[in-house]
């Protein structure tokens, strides 16, 4: 039954993103830039991703388990690291270099963009990179 939910849901995660337009690397691009011509039309999507987020975990916060009896794991961590603001720049970077970021560029991949298939391939490529790196350092 979770795999089920787990399908339903990133296929609506899926067709969101592409009814938004976040899976156009020249739109999210030209939400991104502030000086040229900005194409403020995304706003509307962070803002209800936002508000679906802030509904989501202050109901989550009060529970143990989901409503599929599944245990909630929710973050702790609650500093702010030289790896939280690296990781955070990273993306930034990557996603203003590209105009894609993780979750459109998996919708991009399914559908055969070969945009998709690179930004995907790099991406993996840098959490193998950090794999390596962690084991190292411990």
């Amino acid at each position: 039954m979770n795999l089920v939910f787990s399908l339903l849901s990133g296929l609506i995660f899926g067709l969101g993103l592409i009814v938004s337009g976040m899976t156009n690397p020249a739109k999210v691009l030209g939400f991104l830039d502030l000086s040229g011509l900005w194409d403020p039309s995304l706003t509307l999507v962070l803002i209800g991703a936002i508000a679906v987020g802030l509904v989501a975990f202050t109901v989550v916060k009060k529970r143990s388990v989901s409503l599929l009896g599944l245990p909630v794991h929710l973050p702790t961590a609650k500093q702010i690291d030289r790896r939280l603001i690296a990781g955070g720049v990273t993306f930034g970077v990557g996603w203003g270099l590209a105009g894609i970021c993780p979750g459109p560029a998996l919708v991009l991949v399914g559908s055969g963009d070969s945009q998709g298939l690179i930004f995907v391939g790099a991406m993996l490529a840098g959490m193998g990179i950090f794999e390596l790196l962690e084991r190292r350092k411990s």
